[in-house]
């Protein structure tokens, strides 16, 4: 049995991971590697998952066969996080945990869950592993750094997986999403039509699928970005809100210049948009996973479409 290392287990990803390894025909011995010691996570007996907790501040005494490194300070929307916080977390945390990794005789996966954005906050064309990295926020520079010191420090003999991820969502969701849902659930229209654009999303379930075929020893150690294979616009995201709250979807095409003109004035007056909130709800963000779906040999188990209902009819029931 081999014995799993998780950063961020009490995470969204992480909650879901463990949860997506219990409902599998294997079986790991799974121990949650946390900032300070608590118990975390409960046992998992039907698949016979072991769920320890340790402190990742003390890994003397930690070893495993595979690290997964979930834990990391997220893309703060409200601007009010510290710089050096970001490379704190993102790299230092990242640096040691992979150092330790490295000098453990019995670790042979390290799998690091970067973003794109450690390549591009708005991508021109479609952004793929070819891309030279050129991240801007501290968010993206940090993940970029420790995805640096991982390549450069590898021991020989171990396998090294980078995955940069798009916008995740699934149950349990919080962000963006959620707030365009309070918005259109409510039955108030979207007045962005005119501003058809296109961008990536990741079913989390897509991810744990991917995750778990590393550990199935079914995909080549890479680089590789990760993303639903099929973008999706704005205007059809508001229709698919619409839709899980039984709603008609209302989208007024507003002149384009018009809506610019109001986004210049917001920011000077305290409007619901500004230029920089146009910019995030309209940008074209896609992510090409075809050296993903290459490696594996097939596609991913859940469409786009269908990956964002699950996750819209999850905001419902709760």
């Amino acid at each position: 049995m081999q014995k799993v290392l998780i950063t961020g287990a009490t995470g969204f990803v992480g909650t879901h991971l463990v949860s997506y390894l219990d409902s599998t025909y294997h079986c790991w011995q799974l121990h949650a590697l946390v900032r300070e010691n608590q118990v975390i996570l409960e046992n998992f007996e039907r698949q016979q998952l072991v769920v320890s907790s340790s402190s990742i501040n003390d890994l003397s005494k930690i070893k495993g066969n595979i690290y997964i490194h979930l834990a990391g300070k997220a893309h703060d929307l409200k601007k009010t996080s510290d710089e050096q916080e970001y490379f704190n977390v993102n790299y230092e945390l990242t640096r040691k945990l992979f150092d330790h990794f490295a000098s453990d005789p019995n670790a042979e996966k390290f799998i690091f869950i970067s973003s794109v954005k450690a390549v591009s906050d708005s991508p021109e064309g479609v952004l793929d592993e070819s891309s030279s990295p050129k991240p801007i926020t501290a968010y993206g520079r940090s993940k970029l750094k420790a995805e640096e010191y991982i390549l450069e420090n590898c021991p020989t003999g171990k396998h090294i997986y980078i995955l940069r991820p798009c916008m995740i969502h699934g149950p349990g969701n919080k962000g963006n999403l959620n707030m365009l849902h309070s918005v259109i659930s409510r039955g108030l229209p979207w007045p962005l039509g005119a501003c058809n654009n296109s961008r990536s999303f990741l079913s989390v379930q897509n991810l744990c699928f991917i995750i778990e075929k590393i550990l199935l020893d079914q995909l080549a150690p890479d680089v590789y970005h990760v993303a639903d294979t099929s973008p999706l616009s704005t205007n059809r995201l508001v229709e698919l809100i619409a839709e899980s709250t039984g709603r008609t979807a209302k989208i007024w095409n507003i002149p384009v210049g018009l809506i610019r003109f109001g986004a210049k004035l917001g920011n000077v007056l305290p409007l619901p948009l500004n230029e920089e909130r146009l910019q995030k709800l309209t940008e074209n963000y896609v992510v090409s996973n075809r050296k993903l779906t290459k490696a594996l040999g097939c596609g991913l188990p859940i469409e786009a479409e269908d990956g964002m209902r699950r996750t819209l009819a999850s905001f419902t029931q709760s």
